[in-house]
């Protein structure tokens, strides 16, 4: 989409030059908004593609080992499987409702699959199931993520109940890390609201702009009494 309509408004830019108008700013605003999309796509693809993974080892790196874990929203795997593998004793769940609207070519089966090519698929198991609604006892995980999957849920009472049971199933000195794009500070006045001490919403920079900083993404984390 992005290579499309900046592809669309240079043409639209060399035909105005060619075939003239008589106003000269007009083919400067057009490159100067093929300029933006060329840029901001490639924003997002680098988010995509790679800033994400950066970020999410870093902040990975920063958390107790665990011995179990669960990502919220898993999609294809990929913070899970990062779990599993910078933390060798931790065992490692992750649950969705795997709907290719919040993200393509998710599945179960490709979750797996991912699983299994890591070499981690021992320790990383998935559950069918909404994350408002956790089928995991109290106290389970001395780790709670949820990867830009919590703006997905289009109420604010369900990510507020979304936020209770990642706090409900976190045990005493467990972790609980949230990534989104939007929804960050939400998630951090539920936690207070739960009484949490969560960490002020921060920007994680430009590695997770999704086409620029109008779109940044942000960590909020907190520590389980």
């Amino acid at each position: 989409m992005w290579a499309g309509f900046a592809v669309l408004y240079a043409t639209l830019a060399v035909l105005n030059l060619t075939l003239g108008n008589g106003l000269t700013w007009v083919p400067v605003l057009l490159l100067g908004l093929a300029a933006c999309f060329v840029v901001g796509g490639a924003l997002y693809l680098h988010a995509s593609r790679r800033g994400k993974f950066v970020v999410w080892d870093e902040l990975l790196a920063g958390v107790p080992a665990p011995g179990r874990a669960l990502d919220l929203g898993c999609g294809r795997g990929a913070v899970a499987i990062m779990t599993a593998l910078r933390f060798p004793a931790a065992e490692v769940d992750g649950i969705d409702l795997w709907r290719s609207v919040d993200q393509s070519g998710n599945s179960p089966a490709a979750a797996a699959a991912h699983v299994r090519a890591n070499g981690v698929d021992d320790r990383v198991a998935f559950t069918t199931g909404d994350m408002t609604e956790l089928p995991y006892e109290d106290a389970s995980f001395d780790l709670v993520t949820a990867s830009l999957s919590i703006h997905n849920i289009p109420t604010r009472d369900g990510r507020d109940q979304t936020v209770a049971e990642a706090w409900r199933v976190l045990r005493p000195g467990g972790t609980l890390v949230v990534l989104d794009i939007s929804k960050a500070r939400e998630c951090a006045e539920r936690l207070r609201a739960l009484g949490a001490e969560p960490t002020t919403p921060r920007d994680v920079g430009w590695r997770v702009w999704w086409s620029g900083p109008w779109m940044a993404t942000r960590v909020v984390t907190a520590t389980r009494p």
